[in-house]
């Protein structure tokens, strides 16, 4: 999958830390940085990565077995939340060979 560029509105104060970080040495670049940071929240945010997992998956953007990798639940539970969360479960190519393949 190719990279894209996004771009977003930072306070000033962001703006000169982020453009600090490429002089850290510690990443290459800004984007490096906000990848990595991205990831590390996401891993301390359980509901945020469920929340990221049922929008993609209500977009149809991604699978059931990619939402519960999102989320880090199982197939189970991950039906279980998207029922809580009034989602419409899809039907049809969600079978257990079908995850384990896009899992792989």
């Amino acid at each position: 999958m190719k990279n894209k560029r996004i771009s977003f509105v930072v306070s000033p104060e962001l703006e000169m830390e982020l453009k600090a970080i490429p002089d850290t040495k510690y990443y290459r670049d800004i984007s490096e940085f906000l990848e990595d940071a991205v990831k590390a929240l996401m891993g301390v945010r359980r509901d945020l990565r469920v929340a990221v997992a049922c929008a993609l998956y209500e977009k149809r953007e991604i699978s059931l077995g990619r939402a519960m990798e999102i989320a880090g639940v199982d197939i189970e539970r991950m039906k279980e939340i998207l029922v809580e969360r009034r989602i419409k479960l899809r039907r049809g190519a969600e079978t257990v060979e079908e995850m384990e393949e896009e899992l792989s």
